[in-house]
């Protein structure tokens, strides 16, 4: 049986972090980045995120769970075109923004935080991005082959 895992976009996808504290260094007068056009649309992949995440579609059902910035309404189609760049027009089908992720059940949701957008109350198991036990994406891949 497939295992269905969500993944976040922001800091685990695309490096959201580093393009907010680039931009507020360059323009430090734009308070919220975020809001600038293009800004989801141009952030850089994660190391190894893409090719971890194909790896994960070969055997696992897969969806990309994002929450919304409500200070950039373009960051909806902004993210859409995002995953079309990195992953192909067919897996934007499997793209769900949500601002809360308690609404979804799944085994897994990989995600940088463990809190504030519903991921405390995510049905599966919450694997916290970023932290001392899936710093990064080889880490998630040996967690996840793992539990699979």
């Amino acid at each position: 049986m497939k295992r269905t895992i969500y993944v976040d976009m922001d800091d685990v996808l695309c490096d959201f972090r580093g393009a907010y504290d680039a931009a507020r260094n360059e323009s430090p007068e734009v308070q919220f980045p975020q809001s600038v056009a293009n800004f989801f649309r141009d952030l850089r992949p994660i190391p190894d995120a893409i090719e971890s995440v194909n790896k994960l579609r070969q055997s696992d059902r897969v969806f990309i769970l994002t929450a919304p910035s409500t200070r950039n309404p373009l960051c909806y189609t902004e993210k859409r075109l995002w995953i079309e760049d990195h992953f192909g027009y067919a897996f934007t089908k499997r793209l769900i923004i949500s601002p809360d992720k308690s609404l979804f059940i799944g085994d897994f949701l990989i995600d940088d935080y463990e809190s504030g957008k519903g991921q405390d109350g995510f049905s599966g198991q919450l694997i916290h991005f970023g932290s001392n036990e899936t710093p990064d994406w080889p880490a998630v891949m040996r967690f996840l082959h793992r539990d699979g």
